[in-house]
């Protein structure tokens, strides 16, 4: 399948979600996707599930110091692990923003100290160093997180704290939490806009290959209700487990296939191991085009571009976006980590949360978290990808959606894009085809 430029899918819709009413509505609509295994996983440092977190968390007592010429905020990233390869930018992104803002007088007249912990690619860590962070170090907001078992094993402990997570990577949707602000983009951000683009250049099957978590999974249930709403065959669906480097077995079952084009939802270094592998076999962009959704300008280093360029990303931003904002941006951050490093769109993501975070605080004219809470809605950053806003209902952000090409340079850039900012719709509730994934 040749990705032709020429053809447009449909203008992204707007659409009016209806959600659950309070923290006890979001809570029972989060666990609606939250599986039995990470339940468990959560349970080493909060009850999962259980109605009286939803009262904790609201009698919860904050221990955020005011008092000083400092705040703290905490940042919470797999600087180990099979997720490295793409958090640990992430982590230099926040601290790029928080230096950006104290550089100009920080926040409320304080400065931002961060506290910065090591997630290991480990849910069971993630939410522990969550609970560290809250209760032991006081901080008044987390930005962190990536994969989505990371993200559900925190979650309990956040809304059992009453503390708030800046969680700055595109996710499955079917999920919104008054203690989360979710800056990454959510399925019709994303996935949908990557479905309909295909679609538009004629691809009539797909192949689904993801990592064995909630993500991909749960992107796949999406995927295949789409495929069968537009008709659009499954040709296969296979899962391997995060860290996997053998996908001899796999890639051999794609090229029998023969489908039209892969959705790629593999997270972390196993995409390394994939895209050799592809290669190796002799599958082409121009025969087989790979769509990934996980895949950005770092880790396309880490592959090896000539194993990888050509094949196309969904994403919400790209270092190539060409602004004035996105110069600056791209500039500062080579600056301060090196010439040769790239940016991508979770690392925008990450600093995008951090200046959120700051002008919902200042609109606010406080730290606490209710304030923060109540403030937030329309509270807006003209940030690298664009202007975006958030939804006070769902906690989400608008999002420009972008598919682009890898190029020999390693950069990827925009083959086409929504022209407008999408507003978020988590639950799919404008889409008919959607209708039940929640359940």
């Amino acid at each position: 399948m040749n990705a032709a430029r020429t053809e447009t899918p449909g203008q992204p819709r707007k659409v009016a979600v209806s959600r659950g009413t309070g923290r006890q509505g979001r809570r029972a609509r989060n666990l609606l996707a939250l599986p039995a295994a990470v339940c468990a996983t959560a349970l080493a440092v909060t009850a999962c599930g259980s109605s009286a977190s939803d009262q904790a968390g609201a009698n919860a007592t904050s221990c955020v110091d005011t008092a000083g010429p400092n705040i703290k905020v905490g940042s919470l990233n797999s600087l180990s692990g099979t997720m490295a390869i793409s958090e640990v930018t992430v982590r230099d992104s926040i601290e790029l923003a928080v230096d950006e803002i104290n550089a100009a007088g920080g926040v409320l007249g304080k400065q931002i100290q961060l506290v910065g912990e090591d997630g290991a690619s480990e849910p069971t860590v993630f939410a522990e160093k969550a609970e560290k962070l809250i209760s032991s170090d006081c901080v008044a907001a987390v930005f962190g997180g990536w994969t989505s078992s990371s993200r559900k094993a925190m979650l309990p402990v956040f809304e059992d704290r009453n503390a708030l997570l800046y969680y700055p990577v595109q996710y499955e949707g079917l999920e919104s939490s008054e203690n989360i602000f979710y800056t990454g983009a959510t399925t019709n951000q994303q996935i949908v806009p990557a479905l309909d683009y295909l679609k538009g250049r004629g691809v009539k099957s797909l192949y689904l290959v993801g990592s064995d978590y909630v993500f991909p999974q749960t992107a796949n249930r999406i995927i295949k209700a789409y495929a069968e709403a537009n008709g659009i065959e499954i040709k296969g669906e296979d899962y391997t487990p995060l860290g996997s480097t053998d996908f001899s077995t796999i890639v051999n079952k794609v090229r029998s296939a023969d489908a039209d084009a892969v959705f790629n939802t593999l997270n972390g270094d196993s995409n390394v191991a994939f895209f050799r592998e592809y290669k190796n076999v002799g599958l082409t962009p121009q025969d087989m085009p790979v769509v990934s959704v996980s895949i950005a300008e770092e880790e396309v280093g880490g592959i090896g571009v000539q194993h990888i360029a050509g094949q196309l990303t969904a994403w919400n931003y790209y270092q190539t976006v060409d602004n004035p904002k996105n110069t600056a941006f791209v500039t500062a951050y080579k600056a301060k980590y090196g010439a040769n490093k790239p940016t991508s769109d979770p690392m925008e993501a990450a600093y995008v949360s951090v200046y959120l975070w700051k002008n919902t605080v200042e609109k606010a004219q406080s730290f606490a978290v209710p304030d923060v809470q109540q403030a937030a809605g329309g509270v807006t950053f003209e940030g690298p990808e664009g202007l975006v806003t958030i939804d006070g209902e769902n906690n989400h952000i608008t999002k420009t959606a972008r598919i682009g090409e890898i190029r020999p340079d390693g950069l990827i850039y925009s083959v086409w894009d929504s022209g407008v900012a999408i507003e978020p719709d988590p639950y799919l509730a404008g889409y008919p085809w959607a209708e039940g994934l929640g359940g």
